[in-house]
């Protein structure tokens, strides 16, 4: 059947094509070369079980050989494809966007959590709001085994996100759920002499004295995101009386957010100052995640303590230090915050609380530009898939959300329940991923995809090294018009940041002496990064060093060209004019 498929041009189309490109790629118009519908290639071609395929990594068909006439694209990495009596050569599809997951009770077995590795995870998070520092360690011995392992074959490694609890209000507790009907009334208070609970109109206590300041007649208190909803129709002294408008069950400890409102509580608790510093001196993080910031200033605030303190202590480079923004406040000082972290979290729970639900589609792409327009990694969370807790298949809207954040451009996707308690945490990861190999595949190879990719990309800030930033762009530019990888020399990690940041259709594959380096660098879009010892005198070796590990890998082969990058302020070699953009050829 597929060799029935009428042949296509090879590469953009004219319409997608700058005149520029053309001559420097020469005139396609009548080579054959094949083109395959939306949705043909993935299940029909490039299953584990197809026969003909050479498997390495999936993506689409840039390789074409028909009798004597071949063109070629010259992509990194390969599957070949034995159909119809043709060879077709597949883009390499190691995904750009990565895969942060939550590792918790159903995935710190060992044998899955090695799964979750290879179908896809780049990134552990340790969620501090529930367990102990000595089962989050656990986590950790899993993470340092498989990176051990990782280093010895030559493969990117997992980096560690510790995800602080930060400041929460909750209701307290209460000995069997309580059921609320619409016009019910509801009381909270800080009085513990006044939690009533045997009979309705029931009141229960909360955590937080401030919460009376904080509220207003006629606001609207949402119970976890938004379950249950109240509005606040009495106070007194101790107490916040309310009338519920959708109810349900009220069960112990329960979340609470008032809309469009942020608690006046500190951004850092005794507790996350104990898991910071745990993350620092026993587990060497290479993130933080920090909740319910609502200014810049915690970020500075721990940014002082880990350049003051922690480092000084500590052998890593400085810890990246992420935003999670989800609250009102944060909203508002959106500009700010960015400027001061070094990425951001979409967590689009409690934004969603704090927020009208139907202004958090702005929001996320919001604060994915933002991130884009810096240089910094941004992460979209929350319900990605939800309803692969209990299910073994993802609903299709699930699958649009995910694919509509990678198209926005974020870094990173990820999973909380899904893969800590959830029934199904390798079927969510592969999904994920795989979502996210084929949304990226239609925004290279579609007609038309080319544009809306590129209209996408904010004009960049430029950063101090102007120099590094001429030298990413424009190697981005190469690798895009001969369609071939990117290698990349790093020993900070600033170039291939830089890199990612302006998103070229290949892989930047990233190879540095530094082992914190190459873990970091897996929240970054589109890097992979190995590790590999330089000669400081010999930078030719490092390029035969790394073009052989990625012909062992699969990801070219010999004869393929790659764009070789060096720069940055401290470079590995030539000291006296350290930037440089070639094009090489694999020997």
């Amino acid at each position: 059947e597929s060799s029935r498929i009428e042949p296509k041009r090879i590469g953009p189309t004219p319409r997608m094509m700058s005149t520029s490109h053309r001559a420097v790629r020469g005139d396609v118009s009548n080579v054959p070369c094949r083109r395959f519908p939306r949705g043909n290639l993935p299940d029909r071609m490039l299953g584990a079980t197809t026969r003909g395929i050479r498997r390495t990594h999936p993506l689409r068909v840039l390789h074409h050989s028909r009798g004597e006439r071949t063109v070629s694209a010259r992509v990194s990495g390969s599957v070949e494809l034995a159909v119809g009596g043709q060879r077709e050569t597949v883009i390499d599809a190691t995904k750009k966007t990565k895969v942060t997951a939550t590792i918790g009770p159903t995935s710190s077995d060992p044998a899955v959590f090695t799964h979750l590795a290879d179908a896809g995870m780049n990134v552990c998070r340790l969620n501090m709001s529930h367990g102990t520092h000595e089962s989050h360690m656990r986590v950790v011995e899993l993470v340092r085994a498989y990176n051990a392992t990782a280093l010895r074959d030559n493969k990117p490694t997992l980096a560690i996100l510790l995800d602080t609890k930060g400041p929460e209000v909750r209701s307290g507790d209460v000995s069997v759920p309580l059921l609320l009907q619409p016009g019910d009334t509801f009381t909270y208070t800080i009085d513990p002499s006044r939690v009533q609970l045997s009979v309705a109109p029931y009141t229960v206590s909360i955590n937080y004295d401030g919460f009376l300041e904080d509220v207003a007649l006629g606001d609207r208190v949402l119970v976890d995101g938004g379950i249950l909803s109240m509005d606040v129709v009495e106070m007194d002294a101790n107490s916040v009386v309310c009338r519920v408008v959708d109810g349900g069950e009220m069960g112990s400890r329960r979340h609470i957010n008032v809309r469009g409102k942020s608690a006046n509580l500190p951004a850092i608790t005794e507790k996350d100052w104990a898991d910071i510093k745990w993350g620092i001196f026993e587990v060497n993080v290479d993130y933080f995640a920090l909740s319910f910031v609502r200014d810049a200033a915690v970020i500075h605030e721990l940014r002082s303590y880990l350049v003051e303190e922690a480092e000084q202590r500590t052998e890593s480079t400085r810890i990246g230090i992420l935003a999670k923004i989800e609250s009102a406040d944060s909203t508002r000082h959106l500009e700010e915050i960015l400027d001061a972290v070094d990425g951001a979290m979409v967590a689009r729970g409690d934004l969603g609380a704090e927020l009208p639900v139907e202004e958090v589609p702005f929001w996320q792409d919001s604060i994915v530009r933002g991130c884009r327009v810096r240089g910094k990694p941004c992460i979209v969370a929350t319900n990605m898939l939800e309803s692969m807790i209990t299910h073994p298949l993802a609903t299709r809207a699930e699958v649009t959300d995910i694919s509509v954040a990678v198209r926005e451009g974020t870094d990173a996707v990820m999973l909380s329940g899904e893969t800590a308690y959830g029934a199904y945490p390798l079927k969510s990861v592969q999904t994920m991923s795989e979502v996210c190999r084929e949304t990226e595949k239609g925004m290279v190879a579609w007609t038309g995809a080319e544009e809306d990719r590129r209209g996408r990309i904010p004009n960049v800030a430029w950063s101090e090294d102007h120099y590094s930033d001429v030298i990413a762009f424009h190697a981005a530019q190469m690798s895009d018009t001969l369609a071939c990888s990117l290698v990349v020399f790093s020993r900070r990690g600033n170039l291939p940041k830089l890199l990612s940041r302006v998103r070229p259709n290949a892989n930047i594959y990233c190879f540095t002496d530094n082992e914190v380096v190459q873990r970091r660098l897996a929240l970054y879009h589109g890097v992979h990064a190995f590790l590999l010892k330089f000669d400081e005198r010999d930078s030719e070796q490092a390029f035969v060093d790394a073009s052989q590990l990625l012909m062992s890998k699969g990801y070219v082969r010999k004869g393929d060209p790659l764009v070789v990058v060096r720069g940055g302020t401290e470079p590995i070699w030539r000291p006296k004019s350290p930037y440089a953009c070639q094009i090489r050829m694999v020997e």
